[in-house]
């Protein structure tokens, strides 16, 4: 489903910004952790600025594109003007408008699961600023992989951000770990909502995984981890290609 007016936290911390406007998005999750986002600049930052994992991947972007969260357009834009055929999508309604504000030329409103042929084929699926997370839950992950396979041509590849879960020494982050591994969940599975002022988004899984627990994820799917960038830190990106 896409967020309707009063569930766009993420969208409107976009729209404010955009519009010459302060404000920091809240993360909530589902133990009672919360914390404050570094600010809506990230979303906007140019590629000059971006890390440098993230500089080495895009490069192997190819032909047309669809980038799955694409929020304010930071990565699109930059793809467009690269000359790809770029398609955006998000659930945000007000990101969508930002981007499009911006200057991208395709972008809907569209959640990830919604994703079907009808958009077309496509030879790069992105997924950047974390936007591994969006696949949710390893079941939900395999399924949407799938769906990958059905709009992407032969020589297709996903070029992802995530963060290593384990990449941590505080003591609240390990615990909700092992609070997952107890429910049976992966250990960075994180069940968080967003708010904003008044917004607040519903409640929703995010997925964020070690290069060793993507690989894992990925068997059987019929896609492969085919370069890792970054691995040395806690945030780090990656190429997936079909086997």
């Amino acid at each position: 489903m896409t967020l309707k007016k009063h569930q766009d936290a993420y969208g409107r911390e976009i729209y404010d910004h955009y519009h010459g406007k302060s404000g920091y998005e809240i993360v909530e999750r589902d133990d009672g952790y919360v914390d404050v986002s570094s600010g809506p600049e990230m979303y906007f930052t140019a590629y000059r600025d971006w890390g440098s994992h993230l500089r080495k991947a895009v490069a192997h972007a190819h032909g047309r594109v669809l980038d799955v969260g694409c929020g304010a357009g930071r990565h699109s834009l930059y793809l467009q003007a690269r000359g790809h055929d770029v398609l955006g999508i998000d659930v945000s309604p007000l990101a969508i408008k930002v981007a499009k504000l911006r200057g991208l030329r395709k972008a809907r409103v569209l959640a990830v699961t919604k994703i079907s042929k009808r958009l077309g084929k496509f030879d790069t699926i992105v997924m950047f600023g974390n936007n591994f997370g969006l696949f949710g839950d390893a079941k939900r992950a395999k399924w949407l992989l799938a769906r990958y396979r059905s709009i992407t041509n032969d020589d297709a590849r996903i070029v992802v951000e995530s963060v290593n879960p384990h990449a941590t020494t505080s003591k609240c982050h390990k615990s909700y770990h092992w609070r997952n591994r107890r429910r049976g969940r992966m250990p960075g599975q994180l069940r968080i909502r967003v708010r904003y002022q008044t917004y607040i988004t519903p409640w929703f899984d995010y997925l964020i995984v070690s290069p060793d627990e993507m690989k894992k994820l990925l068997r059987g799917t019929g896609w492969r981890v085919a370069k890792l960038f970054g691995t040395s830190g806690a945030v780090y990106a990656a190429v997936i290609e079909k086997e």
